[in-house]
């Protein structure tokens, strides 16, 4: 198990403190898990870690830091629309399950301290996984981040900075700490090891239903989902659990849509956007480090980007809360997307729609 530049192709540890190849290429995991199969899935563990075989793990420092994180329900929406409630997490977000693999490894190589930029629920969760293992730790958010969001990173006992401007901007500031101090980067774009915990969205959902249904939603801002799905998908392809890919279906918000425009005319790099103010804010991402990788698995398996209409979000937040779901409102532009689609593909029977993240944490 090694990191791997995207570009050059140089080869270093894990544990490496480099948040990237001194190129300037992203890091890719060097690492092929083995045949997946539900007899060897860890029964005595109740979380995501229980598909512990399948991951890249250092050691057993994940049994200090993990918190019960995954194992969500799956529930019916209707008769065409399952709902995985991934919101039902320690810290009530999917991206606990990037956090608790990522900090884990963290913590076996020693890391003392580390920095991230979020929109919110990334840092968040960062923050709660290094309280958790003893790890110093400072997010940096944009300005206009939910202050629900801000609130419980603080209260984690991170250092929350807010950064005047765009999310983007957020991220270059982060990234200039980084290069000038050095210190370690948890970030869930850069580092692949997040990945590892998000494949485990797709080992949870063939372990629950048996098998992986026809139509799969999954919000899009930079990738942190998309990329675990895929590779957790492609795992199961070749392990022989599934026979093909389900349709993916990729949202991007209608006021940033970098991938989207890219993807209608067969791009490799994300478009040039300028980012719009969204009320979907965790996916309001204008320059996705991995664009291209995005682009690149889209285009293999045939997947569909699609909008999640501005003026749609607050209507499908209602209508998911009229029926019990209490969700942000990033999340209920995953909603949105999907009504949107059946407008343009006509009924879509056996789709799973992710619940990313919980209510309460963008009352604002």
């Amino acid at each position: 198990m090694r990191f791997e530049c995207s570009k050059c192709g140089r080869s270093t540890e894990t544990a490496t403190r480099l948040p990237k190849c001194e190129c300037g290429g992203l890091w890719k995991l060097n690492f092929t898990p083995p045949v997946f199969d539900l007899k060897d899935v860890d029964q005595k563990e109740w979380s995501l870690f229980r598909y512990g075989k399948w991951l890249a793990l250092t050691g057993e420092a994940w049994r200090e830091v993990s918190m019960g994180e995954g194992m969500t329900p799956v529930i019916r929406l209707d008769e065409d629309v399952l709902l995985k409630m991934d919101y039902y997490m320690p810290t009530l977000s999917f991206k606990d399950r990037g956090a608790a693999v990522l900090i884990a490894n963290c913590k076996a190589a020693g890391v003392d301290k580390v920095v991230q930029d979020s929109s919110g629920n990334a840092g968040n969760s960062v923050a709660a996984y290094c309280a958790r293992a003893g790890i110093g730790c400072e997010i940096f958010v944009p300005e206009g981040t939910s202050p629900k969001k801000i609130d419980m990173i603080r209260a984690h006992g991170a250092v929350c900075t807010v950064v005047p401007g765009s999310r983007d901007h957020c991220a270059d500031v982060c990234r200039e700490k980084v290069e000038r101090e050095g210190v370690y980067y948890a970030n869930h774009v850069c580092n692949p090891l997040f990945y590892e915990g998000t494949k485990t969205y797709i080992y949870e959902v063939y372990e629950q239903l048996g098998r992986i249904p026809g139509h799969l939603v999954i919000p899009v801002g930079n990738g942190t989902l998309f990329l675990g799905v895929l590779y957790g998908l492609e795992h199961l392809l070749a392990s022989g659990c599934i026979d093909r890919m389900p349709q993916i279906i990729a949202l991007q918000s209608e006021n940033c849509d970098p991938l989207l425009k890219a993807a209608e005319k067969e791009k490799e790099l994300p478009a040039e956007v300028t980012p719009a103010p969204t009320i979907a804010e965790g996916i309001a991402i204008g320059k996705p480090l991995r664009g291209e990788e995005i682009l690149s698995l889209g285009k293999k398996h045939g997947v569909r980007f699609v909008h999640a209409p501005e003026d749609k979000v607050l209507a499908a937040r209602e209508n998911l809360a009229a029926k019990g779901i209490y969700c942000e409102h990033t999340t209920a532009a995953n909603y949105a997307a999907y009504l949107h689609y059946v407008t343009l593909y006509g009924k879509t029977p056996d789709t799973l729609i992710t619940m990313c993240g919980a209510g309460l944490k963008s009352d604002h």
